[in-house]
């Protein structure tokens, strides 16, 4: 079996409209909340053993923190390809990592993360920006996400539903 933890980025400004989409930072709200959703991982004893991630600044920023917050040692991987990505690219990125690793992490954006999760688990689930889904995935490879018949809604997050 193999977990996978997908991560919407968190809120990110607009208050810049000179810039590309793709170099959006995280607002206010996207500054608090995600360094808690990397504080509910750890509480939770959910760290990565990889940390994939879009390339997009506020995708960047939100891995970034999250890493620091579950003191994962080591580097998120930036991926473009998942910069806009439906399901299909986050599936080909996770089906290149080495079996040895249990748990991933990937961050990203919607529509392609709830098109994932509902990929995954069967089912649609709404993933507002810095909200955390766990999925049980019955496999023994990566490899083997093409093949996936169904995987295990462990938990969803969502950081309103966290209180203060």
């Amino acid at each position: 079996m193999k977990l996978l933890s997908i991560l919407r980025h968190a809120k990110s400004s607009w208050n810049d409209s000179s810039l590309d989409d793709h170099d959006r930072p995280l607002n206010k709200r996207g500054l608090r909340d995600a360094p808690r959703m990397g504080e509910l991982i750890r509480e939770k004893g959910l760290a990565p053993d990889a940390i994939l991630s879009s390339t997009a600044l506020r995708a960047r920023d939100t891995a970034l923190t999250v890493a620091a917050a579950t003191g994962f040692p080591d580097e998120v991987r930036f991926t473009r390809s998942l910069y806009g990505a439906g399901p299909d690219a986050y599936l080909e990125a996770l089906s290149a990592l080495p079996d040895d690793l249990e748990h991933a992490l990937v961050v990203g954006h919607n529509p392609g993360l709830e098109e994932l999760v509902a990929r995954v688990v069967g089912a649609p689930h709404t993933m507002p920006t810095a909200s955390l889904a766990v999925v049980e995935l019955p496999i023994e490879s990566w490899r083997e996400l093409d093949s996936l018949q169904q995987g295990k809604l462990r938990a969803l997050w969502r950081p309103r539903e966290l209180g203060e």
